[in-house]
């Protein structure tokens, strides 16, 4: 059978070939709520066909906005069913830049969170013309709002299910009408100078990368990765949307922002990623409640700390480990590492990642250390988020690692990193000229980095 070449056909795959097994958790007022990969499924297809019940077709825009929600990532896949293109945006954009973006892609249906996202949608919806419907999750206080264009996200399942009575076969010839070369999703830049440029990824562009990065990395369907990260950022789109699909693993939602490092700790998930301030934060915890214990404890703990380094250093340069150093590891990993793993929600990792800015040294060869396999990743929007990662015993605060396989790197005369890839997206929305001025008469993209 070949190979799935679209996300809801990687999500058909699954409902078929594992459809018992976990496919994504939510935190729900103190509990874990877990979908297999058969209600995902049903999920998707009974809102593909509420939203093809209001008119939702090919080529049309859905945007997702709020913090992860299994309903959000369910409505992307949904919209790439009927042919549209997801475009997910920041929660906590101010309205001028959410207005920018829902304008210029013209986003004819939004989902929304809760409460708090649909007033942000209603105090710019005279700004939206090819706005059409709006979508909330979360019906806390949603129930005196009665504009006709605002649905349940349950009531347009509802309304799916009545359009499936009908039309039987539809979910499944929609799906089959969709190609690798079909855009699945516009992810719009930071936009440090002027206007956010929206990065057009097609289905072969992310599933693809999921593959190279599936060669270059221990992925299992086993694994338990924690979905907080920002729903808008690529980083995001491709680990918990895409390479899920693609592996199979469970993603799992923490009941808030304010709740992450609670979940984390309560779940103990099999992999990370996370920006260089979160490892910060998480040293800086560390080191507060060393120089809050007793002083006996801080003399052990910093002993240890030392010793840990000590190896991290020798082994990080080649060098053999002496005999007494590695006895006293051991003796730390039974009194100090292993406890702080555990307590940072770590004990279970078998890799973490850094990316999207350099970590300092100190930060990166602490984690090493204390036994967490911490390795920096590089990529960018534009080419679905993915070029390197350093491989197990070749972590280095100073590198990005080796370019994964099947991505071609080369320097520019300038020393400008020049990247050839299945992942090169298709293009900016709207804007040809930015995008010749990236992408060469070669292919090659231009990253603007220096190498």
């Amino acid at each position: 059978m070949a190979e799935p070449t679209t996300l809801p056909k990687l999500l058909q795959k699954n409902a078929r070939d594992m459809r018992d097994r976990p496919a994504i958790r939510e935190k729900d007022r103190g509990i874990w709520q877990t979908h297999t990969w058969l209600q995902y499924h049903d999920n998707v297809r009974d809102l593909a066909h509420g939203l093809a019940a209001l008119g939702f077709k090919r080529g049309d825009k859905l945007s997702v906005i709020g913090d992860n929600r299994p309903r959000l990532y369910w409505a992307q896949v949904a919209a790439q069913t009927l042919g549209g293109v997801s475009v997910a945006v920041y929660q906590d954009s101010i309205a001028r830049e959410l207005a920018y973006v829902w304008q210029h892609a013209e986003v004819s249906v939004i989902v929304a969170e809760d409460q708090e996202q649909v007033d942000k949608i209603l105090g710019l919806k005279a700004e939206l013309p090819a706005l059409r419907l709006v979508i909330f999750d979360d019906p806390r206080g949603m129930a005196h709002y009665g504009q006709d264009w605002l649905k349940a996200f349950q009531d347009v399942q509802a309304l799916g299910r009545e359009f499936e009575a009908s039309h039987p076969r539809f979910f499944e010839e929609e799906v089959d009408k969709g190609g690798p070369e079909d855009v699945a999703m516009i992810a719009y830049t930071s936009g440090t100078t002027g206007n956010p440029k929206g990065a057009m990824l097609t289905h072969a562009n992310a599933i693809e990368t999921a593959r190279i990065f599936m060669q270059a990395e221990d992925v299992r369907p086993d694994d338990e990765w924690l979905s907080y990260l920002p729903m808008a950022w690529v980083g995001d789109t491709i680990y918990s949307l895409v390479l899920s699909l693609a592996a199979g693993f469970c993603c799992n939602c923490p009941e808030s922002p304010e709740t992450v490092q609670r979940d984390l700790r309560e779940l103990g998930p099999t992999t990370l990623l996370a920006p260089p301030r979160i490892w910060e934060n998480m040293l800086a915890s560390v080191q507060v409640r060393a120089a809050d214990a007793t002083p006996l404890k801080r003399r052990v703990f910093d002993r240890f700390r030392a010793a840990a380094e000590e190896a991290e250093i020798l082994r990080a340069d080649g060098k053999p480990v002496p005999a007494g150093l590695r006895l006293l590891c051991r003796l730390g990993e039974f009194f100090v590492y292993r406890p702080i793993r555990d307590q940072l929600g770590l004990r279970r990792a078998r890799w973490c990642y850094t990316g999207g800015a350099p970590l300092g040294p100190e930060t990166f060869r602490f984690f090493r250390a204390f036994g967490v396999n911490l390795k920096q990743v590089y990529g960018s929007t534009e080419l679905s988020a993915l070029v390197s990662i350093q491989p197990d015993g070749e972590a280095n605060p100073t590198t990005v690692g080796k370019a994964c396989p099947g991505i071609e790197v080369k320097l520019a005369d300038k020393g400008e990193v020049l990247i050839k890839s299945v992942g090169v997206f298709k293009g900016y929305y709207k804007a040809p000229d930015a995008t010749r001025e990236v992408i060469d008469s070669e292919g090659w993209f231009h990253t603007g980095d220096a190498g």
